[in-house]
């Protein structure tokens, strides 16, 4: 695995690197070494698996509150979906900043997300399937969210957005006074 440093600290695209033959390929998307070399001393406790149907669909942006607040690693396995980390950790030099990459089942990328980041997705393709990571167990009353469409944060998201779940919708825009989370 090669892993490259966004543009936010701390996260990183996991490039993996595959073994071809006629039958096919086989890889590895996690080594516990591999990942303590940047940091990650964390076990998974959690995978989740999503599935998403329409082009254009948000899902997002979603973060756990603390002291139950989560890293993530995310895989796109079937489609293409534009994903999307911002920073949220209170005094960070890329606090409010944010990220985005083109995972799909043909580029085989993976993004490791760390705490103290919300994380969404728009779908690029119809049919798209991601499976997460988790370092902490989700804990219903802890989990939060920032609207897709804030101002503060303006995400630039490639197409129109065609689907959003109600609860996505009414996330809360980014007070004016919110100074960040503490990590």
């Amino acid at each position: 695995m090669k892993f490259e440093e966004t543009s936010l600290h701390g996260s990183f695209i996991v490039h993996i690197d595959y073994i071809n033959d006629d039958r096919g390929w086989f890889a590895r998307t996690f080594c516990k070494d591999e990942f303590r070399k940047i940091g990650h001393t964390k076990e998974w406790v959690q995978m989740n698996h999503s599935f998403t149907k329409e082009t254009g669909t948000i899902r997002g942006m979603h973060f756990q509150k603390l002291p139950f607040s989560e890293i993530k690693l995310v895989r796109c396995i079937a489609g293409k979906v534009f994903d999307v980390i911002i920073d949220l950790r209170k005094n960070s030099e890329t606090f409010l900043k944010w990220f985005g990459v083109e995972l799909s089942s043909e580029n085989k990328k993976m993004i490791y997300i760390p705490e103290g980041f919300a994380h969404g997705f728009q779908t690029l393709t119809g049919d798209c399937q991601l499976l997460y990571n988790h370092s902490e167990y989700y804990i219903p009353g802890m989990e939060d969210g920032i609207k897709y469409d804030d101002e503060r944060i303006s995400i630039s998201w490639p197409l129109i957005v065609k689907d959003i779940s109600e609860r996505d919708l009414n996330h809360p825009m980014l007070h004016k006074n919110f100074e960040g989370l503490n990590f």
